[in-house]
């Protein structure tokens, strides 16, 4: 995928060469004029949504803002200032609808879907070979759903558009659970579509495993436990997803698309602006990558107390110290799940891991309810980090056994915000953080919808 991205790329810059440029429509109105008269046309659209999960407003630094930093897995610290302000505003509860994060994420994941939404109006009446159409039909129902669980999750009542957006449209919110379920239509019939896996020459795009793994996902958080669970179990039974021995060996360039992984956004260094940022970003100084590191996304004390002795998820995912140019050790928390030598700043070739087995099997656990075999699933994963299992007998309940462990399998993957709503307990953790930048009464559930939004569809409702 990764190469398919760069020939996209290619393409893009030999339309603009060609001798016929002046001839060519307006690329916003190219589906209108001489697009989509073949299956090509059909995979540069689809290319360009997969490239679309690379902005800063979906994976590149938006959604990592509102669903770790959210949370109590990570902060940006009371120190903040400048650009680093929109950040600490939304750890603290206190960012306004104009912060600018909460509208790159809007708009960025909008404009994924109506890209989605061209090519899905558009193939019914394309002539080639049905199969491929399906499993293009099929990405696209997944990559459009995808952003449009992350749209409900952080906004709720939002704007459900399926077709091209023409001007003049009005645009009316729904609310989540109408999203939601759209979404398990669209993904039953997106698992139906697509492959189980791809050749190396298209590896990255959406699977079988990815369409039922969201599908599970949503299920699960519209409390439809007992569909969650027979989806779940196909991608446990047919898939052939497996948990890699070494939790460390996750990580790194080198180690991705890996028989756990169920879906990655690719990202490619080398200066042709599809690098990731995630090595500087989380980075706390200069002196550990090429380029500046901005330490943002900070794993707090209560991420840090969340791993127990001996558990091997730790190092590779986390750090407290670095040593600076004067040899001197310097306490700072920081992720290093994304850690790389980037040959120029925010150029990573780092991955994003959207979705991988060990949630698979957590999931699993949470669909089933207490029992020896959700231990036995939770203990898989635990068994793995180095640790031993647990079962009924270990304090706590189930689910707060389960949460505790989703916390610590899955830290910095953007999962930690949509658990804790999940499971109910968001304002509960946030207190038990004891954050010196979160007053309780300021934990809301939703993010403000942004102002630009309600400036030009003025029958929008605020979230509260």
């Amino acid at each position: 995928m990764k190469r398919i991205l760069i020939i996209f790329l290619t393409i893009c810059v030999a339309s603009a060469c060609s001798d016929d440029f002046t001839d060519l429509a307006p690329i916003s109105n190219r589906n209108e004029a001489d697009f989509f008269n073949n299956e090509g046309d059909f995979i540069v659209s689809l290319n360009a949504s997969y490239a679309g999960l690379q902005d800063n407003g979906v994976y590149g630094r938006a959604y990592w803002t509102m669903f770790e930093m959210r949370g109590d897995n990570t902060d940006q610290g009371p120190d903040a200032t400048g650009l680093a302000r929109v950040f600490t505003e939304i750890n603290a509860f206190t960012e306004d609808p104009l912060n600018e994060q909460i509208d790159a994420a809007w708009s960025g994941s909008y404009r994924v879907i109506a890209n989605c939404n061209v090519i899905l109006d558009r193939i019914g009446s394309a002539d080639f070979d049905e199969g491929l159409r399906n499993r293009i039909i099929g990405e696209a129902l997944f990559l459009r759903s995808l952003m449009y669980y992350h749209l409900a999750i952080a906004f709720g009542n939002i704007p459900l558009q399926l077709t091209p957006f023409v001007p003049g449209d009005e645009l009316t919110q729904v609310d989540a659970s109408t999203i939601y379920a759209q979404l398990v239509s669209d993904l039953e019939t997106a698992e139906t579509n697509l492959p189980i896996s791809y050749p190396d020459s298209d590896l990255g795009r959406a699977t079988r495993g990815a369409a039922a793994t969201l599908l599970a996902k949503v299920l699960l958080t519209t409390g439809q436990d007992s569909e969650a669970e027979i989806v779940l179990r196909r991608i446990v039974d047919q898939y052939g997803y497996q948990l890699l021995p070494n939790y460390a060996d996750l990580w790194g360039a080198s180690n991705e698309n890996n028989a756990e992984s169920i879906f990655e956004v690719q990202f490619i260094s080398g200066g042709i602006g599809q690098g990731s940022a995630y090595s500087n970003d989380f980075s706390p100084s200069s002196f550990l990558q090429t380029g500046q590191g901005f330490g943002r996304n900070r794993p707090t004390a209560t991420m840090q107390n969340a791993y127990v002795a001996g558990d091997l998820r730790f190092e590779a995912s986390m750090d407290t110290t670095w040593i600076n140019a004067e040899s001197e050790v310097v306490v700072q928390n920081f992720v290093t799940k994304y850690e790389s030598d980037p040959p120029i700043e925010n150029d990573s070739d780092i991955n994003f891991v959207v979705f991988r087995y060990a949630d698979v099997l957590l999931m699993l656990a949470e669909a089933i309810g207490e029992s020896q075999e959700s231990y036995d699933l939770i203990n898989q994963v635990r068994i793995r980090a180095g640790l031993t299992g647990i079962d009924a007998s270990t304090p706590g309940t189930f689910e707060e056994k389960l949460l505790d462990e989703r916390q610590v399998e899955l830290a910095f993957e953007n999962h930690r915000w949509p658990d804790l709503l999940r499971f109910g307990v968001a304002t509960e953790k946030l207190i038990e953080a004891e954050s010196d930048v979160i007053e309780p009464a300021s934990i809301r559930n939703l993010f403000f919808i942004p102002q630009r939004e309600l400036d030009i569809n003025p029958s929008f409702i605020q979230n509260d």
